[in-house]
């Protein structure tokens, strides 16, 4: 597995993340175990979790259960060093039964992004990791009722305390990160350099707005400002691409559902057939090809069989031609 720059730290992470989240629900200790160590046994680095994973399945789990699994794979494994590791706060959500039932909607139950709090989870992550310290610490969930200000300066004192080396923002309208740099470069409080957003092969409608999806004007902002990597989430849209059910029914595609959408889905098919691979795998080829700007795709496995069916893409390599027909296909 090749590296790439993580913005200019100076640090290489792997070309593709691990995320994490359903390790220890959905996916069980004994898969999650395997799939962590294959991963580094074919060179990954970079793994990717959250305060907040995962809540979701329903009771008995509440959130916490992804880093409680890693930090028992660290003390089992002995190979926390050998990886970066990053993890989110700010969504953690005190009651997922009121979010299951519908009596609260998830962003009105996160905890947000005020100061006692980011600290106060961070330490709560620290601990269920069994490490003093995370490469890479998000804003998971950008808060707007609280001032900028407070957040910036409570994380800045998470890095010169130790406890985080790097900062990141996720889920965030690029004014919104303009904002946030501004400021950091008004204070001298470090700025972050890893952008995670919903990122794949299909384009958004116009006219969404939707704060987690990357658009054309995030694009050319992170062209513009190379300390900044962009780490894709949801690269498969939740394996749609090989589903053609998915593809029809999955909420994950409403943002992209129209004309551009089923001509670049037309054009994927015949290429994938041409190839002799899964739309899915020459999607994650296609995002590692990607060098303007740069980005860092990151697959969120449920089973085993699911990781291994993404890794082919690391060795596929699409001729000009092929780059040529994805990129410039629109209705």
């Amino acid at each position: 597995m090749q590296t790439v720059a993580l913005g200019r730290t100076g640090e290489q992470v792997s070309q593709l993340a691990l995320g994490c989240m359903l390790m220890g629900t959905m996916t069980d200790e004994e898969s999650s175990y395997a799939m962590l160590d294959r991963y580094l046994d074919a060179g990954g680095t970079f793994l990717d979790t959250a305060n907040c994973y995962a809540w979701w399945p329903g009771p008995p789990f509440r959130g916490g259960e992804s880093e409680s699994l890693l930090g028992r794979w660290f003390a089992r494994s002995g190979r926390r060093d050998q990886v970066f590791l990053a993890t989110k706060g700010t969504a953690w959500v005190a009651d997922p039964a009121a979010v299951l039932d519908g009596r609260v909607r998830a962003p009105h139950g996160y905890s947000g992004a005020g100061a006692d709090t980011v600290r106060r989870e961070l330490d709560d992550s620290l601990r269920r990791l069994g490490t003093d310290h995370v490469d890479l610490y998000y804003v998971h969930v950008d808060d707007h009722s609280t001032p900028l200000e407070e957040t910036l300066e409570s994380l800045a004192g998470l890095v010169t305390a130790g406890k985080v080396r790097y900062l990141g923002w996720s889920n965030v309208h690029t004014w919104r990160l303009e904002s946030i740099r501004q400021l950091c470069d008004r204070y001298g409080w470090p700025a972050p350099v890893a952008l995670q957003q919903q990122h794949s092969y299909l384009r958004r409608r116009p006219g969404v707005d939707h704060s987690a999806i990357v658009d054309d004007e995030q694009l050319d902002y992170l062209r513009a400002h190379d300390d900044l990597t962009l780490v894709a989430y949801s690269p498969i849209l939740k394996g749609s691409y090989d589903d053609a059910t998915k593809r029809r029914e999955h909420p994950v595609l409403d943002p992209y559902r129209g004309a551009d959408s089923t001509a670049r889905l037309a054009v994927l098919d015949a290429i994938a057939a041409e190839l002799d691979v899964t739309p899915n795998q020459l999607v994650l080829a296609w995002l590692l090809h990607q060098d303007n700007p740069t980005l860092v795709p990151l697959i969120g496995p449920r089973t085993l069989p699911h990781y291994e069916a993404a890794l082919p893409a690391l060795d596929l390599k699409l001729t000009p031609d092929h780059l040529t027909r994805l990129n410039q296909t629109t209705a």
